[in-house]
């Protein structure tokens, strides 16, 4: 089994070698320069990768990306053995990141959180306490002088 550290450099490595070959390498119109590469994860053995992807765009062209990922995913593992040089090249898997849509969920979250907010600022606006101002009650001067008098005898 491998280091931590020799699966990492070799994630890097998968991540650039699979960005630049996509970028330049692959004639895929599917592929276009709305496929972006986040992520790479190695196994310990270093015989699996899975790629992490994002696609700029609607449904349909997360499909079509996903799709032309599938088909290209033999010209890209040979560009991998190519310039990984380890004995034997990890399998490629590539899965879209889910990120861009929880970040989408979390922005929607906030701007309800923020609308909520709006709305008790502005029922808040010229409010009136229902009792007093101070609700606490202090002590009178009656009874700090009795207290004082316990304390003198």
């Amino acid at each position: 089994m491998a280091d931590n550290a020799r699966a990492k450099r070799l994630a890097d490595l998968i991540r650039q070698v699979v960005a630049q070959k996509l970028q330049r390498g692959i004639k895929d119109p599917r592929l276009g320069s709305h496929v972006t590469i986040t992520d790479t994860r190695v196994t310990g053995d270093l015989r699996e990768a899975t790629v992490f992807y994002t696609v700029y765009g609607d449904e349909e062209e997360r499909k079509a990306a996903a799709a032309g990922l599938e088909s290209a995913k033999g010209i890209l593992r040979s560009e991998v053995g190519r310039a990984a040089g380890v004995k034997f090249t990890p399998t490629l898997t590539f899965v879209a990141d889910a990120l861009p849509d929880t970040a989408r969920t979390i922005e929607d979250l906030l701007d309800k959180a923020r609308q909520s907010d709006q709305k008790v600022r502005e029922a808040a606006t010229g409010a009136a306490y229902a009792g007093e101002a101070d609700p606490y009650r202090k002590p009178s001067e009656d009874d700090t002088t009795e207290t004082d008098g316990d304390a003198a005898e």
